[in-house]
């Protein structure tokens, strides 16, 4: 998850989303959104606490619930989104092959890992700003013996001073291969120029035919409580310092990313992600969706 202003510290929204997917590792497998045998190696102590007391609470509490109702389940719902659509991608073949993955605002996110053998020696890239890159590669070095071998190469960028292009390409980033982009919790917090800027230039740096998964924000406009409710916690991002900057309906969302160069080729609305993708009572934050897009050539 990118940062919306000057990291100077680790990524606290980056390990909350983290504690989502460990805390979800606590369910029966059957009930699981995702399944995610790693996430708990990348807590910190108040997140492991956290963890902690949920397991002794006996059945899990739903704590984010409490104040933004449907939003962890809506996290966990995306991941698996975007994790079906890299597990497919990387089982193709032939000139469909994809030769390398990158994670744009990496956080704490196990792909590398869960993914490893999927990935068969191909490189996968974690772009983030240097405080949670190098939090993160220490607790990966620390935790080396539980995590499988893969090929995963950090690039620490920040990005209110620098574009990833030129740290990417150094890092062994291939210009003009067939790759795999995930930019999950990110479009929101961003300004629409600067979307249409990262999309211009992850069509510039992959080839023809490349993928995107991304998630995006839209402002209900329900006349009712509940649609005033979700258009409030907009604001209270606000307060927090992460600005919701940009939405789009999905309705708009094909043409906008038509016009960035890429075809749409699945969308899932929250409720389509509860049929998905959830199998108890758990609703999933109706004023955000995901999707998944293919680039188109020159």
């Amino acid at each position: 998850m990118l940062p919306t202003m000057q990291e100077s510290a680790p990524s606290r929204t980056a390990e909350v989303v983290c504690l989502f997917r460990a805390m979800e590792q606590r369910r029966d497998a059957n009930a699981r959104i995702v399944d995610d045998p790693f996430a708990h190696l990348f807590l910190g102590r108040s997140t492991r606490a956290a963890l902690l007391a949920a397991a002794a609470a006996g059945p899990l509490a739903e704590l984010p619930d409490r104040f933004l109702p449907g939003l962890a389940t809506f996290v966990l719902a995306r991941h698996r989104f975007m994790d079906d659509a890299l597990a497919a991608a990387l089982a193709r073949t032939g000139n469909e092959r994809v030769e390398q993955v990158l994670v744009l605002g990496a956080g704490y996110d196990t792909r590398a890992w869960r993914f490893a053998e999927a990935l068969g020696g191909r490189p996968l890239f974690e772009v983030d700003f240097p405080s949670t890159s190098h939090r993160k590669r220490e607790l990966a070095r620390k935790h080396e013996a539980e995590l499988p071998g893969t090929v995963v190469r950090r690039v620490e960028v920040d990005f209110l001073a620098e574009t990833f292009e030129r740290p990417l390409l150094q890092a062994g980033f291939s210009r003009g291969a067939r790759t795999f982009i995930v930019w999950e919790g990110v479009s929101m917090y961003l300004t629409r120029s600067a979307i249409k800027q990262t999309l211009g230039l992850l069509r510039a740096m992959s080839a023809p035919a490349s993928e995107l998964v991304l998630d995006f924000w839209f402002l209900l406009d329900a006349p009712d409580v509940r649609a005033a409710a979700h258009r409030f916690s907009a604001n209270l991002l606000h307060l927090l310092g992460e600005p919701v900057l940009f939405g789009i309906h999905p309705e708009d969302t094909g043409a906008f990313l038509e016009r960035e160069g890429f075809e749409l080729v699945d969308l899932a609305e929250p409720a389509a992600l509860e049929q998905r993708y959830v199998r108890d009572r758990r609703v999933v934050y109706p004023a955000n969706f995901t999707a998944h897009a293919r680039s188109r050539g020159a």
